[in-house]
């Protein structure tokens, strides 16, 4: 099959060097703004994410990639051995089930034609008009006309529920405060001794996990927009405010959003609705209300795409929608708050 290949570099180099940007892009947002962190916390770091990581790389970022059946059907993807994941190592009787949505070949304003349409000709690895098909981690493949998977294969070609083809940009605003008693004084946990850190999260009505309140970047739309957007529409239920109410909303995801933030983490999602030709990325960005008052004047009300809302105690013990629970626990890093009993486990994944 006719590939791509990433000017400059051979194809195994290209998916070496892909990797290598996968792994390291964590530890960069995080270590370079603070200089508080430990250097536990760093060595830490430094064992979870080598340069030459192709089986921790898959096991971590591409596993939930690999379930069946898919989301939303019945179709039960070809089942995938960890050693085969990889698209370096070669797999001739390789036969993944082909599957894209009803939802998506209807031709909602949100998805892309089939691949094969005449009319149809996106611009890979660039922005396209409006629409972003560059990957936050650098070029990808393209095989026979169509993006390859990144993080290796998964049983399923084709979008799935996915509308485009190649990455599909989203957004995850990680909203978090300190919990505190009635007197108002921070709550620190009985074992560690850190305080505890809560976050809103939302239950997705689709598979009814919990997860963080983001969603898709819209054509033309500012990563930004997009967190402050999602945000309101899922956790506050801005859409169907009055509008009276959508101003004062709006003065106050103002004041959340404009203060002190960072970014948590850019880059591929293993995500349940990934396939071999389509899959999530995102950029999880932390906003903190360190006193709180910001938040007491916006009362959570679920609303969109969420089932319930609410403000969720951080720990270890937290099952989250795709790899979120990795998400939040970079924040807890990031804020010194408790996240483990276990003094070690955050350096086992």
């Amino acid at each position: 099959p006719r590939a791509v290949a990433v000017p400059g570099l051979a194809p195994a180099v290209a998916v070496f060097s892909l990797t290598v940007a996968l792994s390291a892009q964590p530890a960069r947002c995080a270590f370079q703004r603070h200089s508080s962190l430990s250097n536990s916390s760093a060595n830490c770091w430094s064992r979870l994410h080598p340069f030459n990581m192709f089986n921790n790389y898959n096991k971590f970022y591409h596993r939930k990639a690999l379930t069946s059946p898919y989301p939303g059907s019945h179709v039960e993807r070809s089942q995938v051995p960890k050693d085969k994941v990889s698209w370096l190592i070669e797999w001739k009787d390789y036969n993944p089930v082909e599957y894209t949505a009803m939802s998506v070949l209807a031709g909602p304003s949100w998805a892309d034609p089939q691949i094969n349409d005449k009319d149809f000709s996106p611009k890979f690895n660039e922005r396209d008009g409006e629409v972003e098909r560059k990957s936050l981690n650098g070029f990808y493949v393209v095989e026979n006309g169509r993006p390859r998977n990144p993080a290796g294969r998964t049983g399923l070609t084709g979008r799935g529920s996915l509308g485009r083809w190649g990455p599909n940009h989203a957004a995850d605003p990680v909203v978090t405060r300190w919990k505190r008693d009635t007197s108002g004084n921070k709550i620190a946990h009985p074992v560690t001794g850190k305080n505890i850190l809560q976050f809103v999260a939302i239950k997705r009505r689709d598979c009814g996990e919990w997860a963080i309140p983001g969603g898709m970047v819209d054509p033309g739309e500012k990563i930004s927009a997009t967190l402050r957007r999602e945000f309101g529409e899922e956790a506050l239920n801005s859409l169907q405010k009055l509008p009276e109410e959508k101003v004062e909303l709006e003065k106050q995801l103002h004041k959340l959003f404009s203060q002190q933030h960072f970014v948590v983490y850019r880059g591929y999602v293993d995500d349940p609705r990934n396939t071999d030709n389509a899959w999530m990325e995102t950029e999880a960005v932390n906003y903190h209300d360190e006193t709180g008052e910001t938040m007491d004047n916006l009362p959570l009300e679920a609303g969109d795409d969420a089932g319930t809302v609410k403000w969720v105690d951080i720990s270890e013990t937290l099952k989250l929608y795709a790899n979120h629970s990795y998400f939040i626990k970079l924040v807890t890093e990031e804020r010194g708050a408790h996240w483990s009993e276990d003094p070690g486990a955050g350096c086992r994944e």
